[in-house]
């Protein structure tokens, strides 16, 4: 369980947390077999797992630029806004324009709760220690993309707790493997170009 996240989430559903693992694992499944990057790995995820109705190349397209800190900027975690992206998207979809107040507020408790498990939103900062050993680079960013797609997944199903009876278990228990992943986009680059 996330540590750092209110009661207030922590319903002791036993399905909710099964499924809020799963979805953990598979974001982290996807950031370390290197098919996504942290904020899409966590927006295509839970639109997968909970079928928030998004093609795949929707759901990477719109979290593309928030991956590696904001377009490579160094500003916030590219996980925590792929976090966010995802929850407007679960808890926002069926919200009038002038009742956003609500998803702003989820921003917010995400922002919150991922800076006091980290200390920081800023990836300058959570990788200043880690900046120049590629692969504890690597293991921290498929940490915090697995950390943000539990708390967002946490967020979004006691909002939604109806959506833990519909999740997509076939996706959520695949399990790729960094060679099965390559075989898969040369596939893909392939194909398209034929």
């Amino acid at each position: 369980m996330m540590t750092g996240m209110p009661n207030r989430y922590n319903r002791h559903d036993p399905q909710a947390e099964v499924l809020t693992e799963q979805i953990k694992e598979r974001a982290r499944n996807l950031y370390q077999t290197r098919q996504l990057l942290c904020a899409e790995a966590v927006v295509l995820t839970l639109n997968n797992a909970l079928d928030g109705g998004l093609s795949d190349a929707q759901a990477v397209s719109i979290s593309a630029p928030f991956s590696i800190a904001l377009g490579d900027s160094g500003c916030i975690c590219g996980a925590l806004s792929g976090a966010v992206l995802a929850c407007g998207l679960f808890t926002g979809n069926d919200r009038p324009p002038g009742q956003r107040r609500h998803m702003r507020d989820n921003g917010r408790q995400l922002h919150d709760t991922f800076k006091a498990a980290n200390g920081a939103t800023c990836c300058r900062v959570l990788t200043r220690k880690v900046r120049h050993d590629r692969q504890a680079h690597f293991e921290q960013c498929a940490r915090l993309t697995a950390d943000a797609a539990e708390m967002a997944a946490r967020l979004i199903l006691y909002q939604r707790p109806e959506l833990v009876g519909s999740a997509d278990s076939g996706f959520l228990h695949k399990k790729d493997t960094r060679i099965g992943a390559l075989i898969n986009r040369l596939f893909q680059r392939f194909s398209v170009k034929m």
